[in-house]
């Protein structure tokens, strides 16, 4: 699988399409992490977030096959909607907003590592990641959206309007306010990062 890793998004799919399926668990691998913390940002429910996530693969998998895909060049984008919009068919189904169920669940941020920290990092990572999230849930949907696919997902500017279906400066507007409003909460909590 190591030698798909320098391969494009859409040689992959190409390949994916002709019946490698290594080539599809090569663009698994390189997105999860992204399109797993927007869907648990959003959703705040480990266990809904992963089955989510499978949804939203098993969703992407059924458009290739067919051959629905035809956005070349922005796979990413191209997930990140299809996960946003299964968030969004979600909460009309249940029409309540996501709660975190209990704090026994392992954090997504606890799963994502790059190298071994030891106890005393692990436990300031997250406090400062549980910081940020309910710092978060203080801000607007639209503002705390907007932030959550900008930082966490990396999605830019023109790829959240186009997703949200709005204007590139009504996403730059959000996340400006947004911002302030992060600022101004830490301000009055007093909570340092």
């Amino acid at each position: 699988m190591k030698s798909l890793m320098p391969l494009s998004d859409q040689q992959l799919i190409n390949l994916y399409v002709a019946g490698n399926s290594a080539a599809f668990s090569t663009l698994v691998l390189r997105y999860k992490s992204k399109v797993y913390s927007s869907i648990y940002l959003l959703v705040k429910d480990k266990y809904l977030a992963e089955d989510m996530f499978q949804d939203v693969f098993i969703k992407v998998i059924d458009k290739l096959t067919k051959g629905h895909y035809t956005e070349e060049g922005k796979f990413l984008p191209w997930v990140m909607r299809i996960a946003h919009n299964m968030c969004l068919d979600h909460f009309r189904k249940v029409k309540r907003t996501p709660t975190i169920k209990n704090n026994d669940e392992v954090d997504i941020f606890d799963m994502v590592s790059f190298s071994e920290p030891n106890a005393e990092q692990r436990m300031i990572t997250g406090q400062s990641h549980d910081r940020v999230r309910k710092m978060l849930d203080m801000l607007p949907e639209d503002q705390r959206e907007i932030i959550i696919m900008r930082h966490y997902a990396d999605l830019t500017f023109k790829e959240i309007a186009a997703l949200k279906d709005i204007s590139i400066n009504t996403a730059l507007g959000r996340m400006r306010y947004g911002l302030i409003n992060l600022r101004k909460v830490m301000v009055e909590k007093q909570i340092a990062l």
